[in-house]
């Protein structure tokens, strides 16, 4: 069961609030969530800094921030594990990651294989704090947390000279509920019987879709709105949180799209725009919330 909790105040304030039983979840913007099980803290693509901005001061579209981050680098608690799902900025941001790992030594990063190298270079943080998953991987973060990596398709299927894929998504199971992060994808054959395998009680996907000028500035797209639900309800997941939105002006979609969307779905999943100011309260079926 999925609740929608909304709070007043900072994030940093709810945060200190820790669920008693399942999972609960933030969004941070673009693609980046918190969860915490009461027990452990994740991100998963994180990106909290406004370093896009400034790497395309001068030229490219304005990558300007359209929303600020719901919560500073400083005032963030105690993490244990971070997930970036591929190697582009929104998504492995060393402007985020590096002071969050000099804050917490024992925090450690999960990153696709094919981008340990670069992930390694680019926040200069030591090989040991991090983890490398491919596709197709099992991986116990301890005893229970588990995430399985499936492919994901930004826009196309992608490997390193290695055979490694170079996106990813996470299926993270833990206090006995699974959320699903598609990292950055579009559709692609095979893809439902990927993620139907992992069971995911939440799905959250990217809706601001792609086009043909995007893709001439060389700019990957994602899954449009439509497509979006349509996986989430092909694999029989009971709710979906929509995000990837708001960031970027040259590469969002209008929030009133997303809830008429909403509004009008009448199937059994549940489709919600993920919001600041929000914790989205996962539990299973035999657990009670207060």
């Amino acid at each position: 069961m999925l609740e929608v909790l909304p709070f007043a105040g900072p994030l940093a304030g709810q945060l200190a609030n820790r669920p008693q039983a399942g999972l609960s979840l933030y969004w941070l913007g673009q693609a980046g969530f918190l969860l915490d099980s009461g027990r452990r803290r994740l991100l998963i693509d994180p990106y909290l800094s406004d370093s896009l901005a400034q790497k395309y001061r001068d030229r490219g579209p304005s990558h300007e921030r359209m929303m600020p981050a719901p919560i500073e680098i400083e005032d963030m608690p105690p993490l244990d594990f971070i997930l970036c799902t591929h190697h582009h900025t929104d998504h492995l941001d060393a402007a985020t990651l590096n002071p969050l790992a000099r804050r917490f030594p024992r925090l450690r990063l999960v990153v696709p294989k094919a981008s340990l190298k670069l992930a390694q270079e680019r926040t200069g943080l030591d090989a040991e704090r991090f983890i490398g998953m491919d596709a197709g991987e099992t991986l116990m973060l301890d005893q229970d947390i588990e995430v399985r990596a499936v492919r994901a398709a930004h826009e196309a299927l992608q490997r390193d000279e290695h055979g490694h894929h170079l996106f990813l998504g996470y299926g993270l199971a833990l206090n006995g509920v699974c959320v699903f992060h598609s990292g950055d994808t579009i559709s692609f054959a095979g893809q439902v019987d990927e993620v139907r395998a992992l069971a995911p009680d939440l799905a959250l996907l990217p809706v601001n879709g792609r086009s043909p000028e995007l893709a001439a500035a060389g700019i990957a797209g994602n899954l449009t709105l439509d497509e979006a639900v349509e996986l989430a309800s092909s694999c029989g997941i009971d709710a979906m949180l929509a995000h990837h939105y708001g960031m970027f002006a040259f590469n969002t979609l209008v929030p009133e799209r997303i809830d008429a969307k909403a509004a009008a779905m009448t199937g059994p999943t549940r489709l919600l725009r993920a919001g600041i100011g929000i914790e989205y309260r996962l539990t299973g079926p035999s657990e009670t919330t207060d």
